[in-house]
């Protein structure tokens, strides 16, 4: 009963996983299939070799096998890395069956939530991270950093020089900041001048059109005819 137990439990882990928190933070599809047939199919071997005398080595050089795996298709960011991970090590929890079974279902729990909180919104949310390609080359620490706060408009708390290129006069660095994020100045003049210089620019205000009708006539031209 434990390994039915167990089974269900990372199967309804690895959806928590992949459709709750990844697919609907990150809406990348690709990566879901990944998750899931990783997760299933470590679990199903690590299940199978759980009942000899070497399943916890096995599983263990399994899992050492499949961390060095590395996808050429397409680059990982750091998150996915985690999610990887933490799909794999669910599938080998409950794969390799450790008594008693609230161990198991509790270091399921502990995953999840690490994965929750981890990847959240609000955690550390002005945090970025970027390769920048200044239009200059900059050797000063000092005159970087001000550039670098410049176009990034936050505060920068380490800069990396990957490559100065004195020839083509370009910059590019490795930048961790805190966004800060720019405020709109306020107008310069009244509004009233404004509406009054530009009424058209009101919505639903129309400039008044002359009439042709009521306009003023122009003074009469006199003119004297010479005598014949």
């Amino acid at each position: 009963m434990t390994p039915l137990v167990l089974i269900a439990a990372d199967l309804a882990a690895i959806s928590i996983l992949t459709f709750a928190l990844y697919l609907r933070r990150h809406r990348r599809r690709d990566l879901v299939v990944s998750y899931l047939g990783m997760n299933v199919g470590v679990m199903a071997v690590a299940a199978a070799l759980s009942g000899s005398a070497a399943g916890v080595g096995l599983g263990l050089g399994l899992f050492g096998v499949l961390s060095i795996i590395r996808l050429r298709s397409t680059e990982l960011a750091q998150h996915e890395v985690a999610y990887y991970f933490s799909a794999l090590a669910l599938g080998l929890i409950a794969g390799l069956g450790i008594d008693p079974v609230w161990l198991p279902l509790a270091l399921m729990a502990m995953i999840l939530l690490v994965m929750f909180v981890g990847d959240h919104s609000r955690v550390l949310p002005a945090y970025r991270h970027q390769t920048v390609i200044l239009d200059r080359a900059i050797a000063v620490d000092e005159e970087l950093y001000a550039r670098l706060e410049e176009v990034v408009h936050g505060k920068v708390h380490s800069a990396t020089v990957q490559e100065l290129d004195l020839v083509n006069d370009k910059t590019v660095v490795d930048v961790r900041y805190a966004y800060v994020p720019a405020t709109i100045p306020a107008a310069t003049f009244p509004a009233a001048t404004f509406t009054a210089a530009y009424p058209e620019a009101i919505p639903g205000t129309v400039p008044p059109l002359s009439d042709p009708v009521s306009a003023p006539a122009s003074a009469p031209v006199h003119a004297s005819a010479g005598a014949a």
